[in-house]
């Protein structure tokens, strides 16, 4: 007998129903239902590739059940932006050249985008913290956590200007 279920889970806005077993891990749900920006990397929490928000917070997806995420708001990097419209971190790993390869550069923004929800003016040794599950092979860092700084920069003048 089979002990696959029909989950709801609320990602970047929307509601989108899977059938699971219970060992799934949101990862896979995720990949599964099309969401290609959540990569799969060591599957064991270590590189922070698959990271997402999770009301809010960021979460490794391949340590979390699937299951454990129903009525819960999640978020990738598609939810934060798009090409027409890209959040502040999106923007600024581009401009400054934080992104090389493209492979950790989502976990990377989820993991800042948490860090800039709790503190708005983190300074570098908070956001090396708040990195420091995230693995990044080819930028050195430096690049990434310039880029960071100049997206804290830009949320804090906007949230200034309303």
């Amino acid at each position: 007998m089979s002990r696959d279920k029909a989950i709801t889970l609320h990602v970047n806005g929307r509601p989108e129903t899977t059938v699971v077993p219970p060992h799934r891990t949101l990862l896979e749900a995720l990949r599964g239902l099309g969401h290609v920006d959540v990569k799969c990397g060591c599957e064991k929490g270590d590189c922070g590739a698959c990271a997402v928000l999770i009301d809010g917070k960021a979460a490794v997806s391949c340590l979390t059940l699937a299951h454990s995420a129903t009525g819960r708001e999640i978020t990738t990097l598609q939810g934060l932006g798009s090409t027409e419209s890209p959040h502040p971190l999106q923007q600024s790993f581009s401009d400054l050249g934080a992104a090389q390869c493209g492979f950790c550069t989502p976990g990377m923004i989820i993991a800042a985008e948490s860090l800039l929800r709790s503190d708005p003016d983190p300074t570098e040794e908070q956001i090396r913290h708040a990195l420091s599950g995230n693995l990044c092979r080819c930028t050195g860092y430096v690049k990434i956590f310039e880029a960071v700084q100049t997206a804290a920069a830009v949320m804090r003048n906007a949230g200034e200007a309303k």
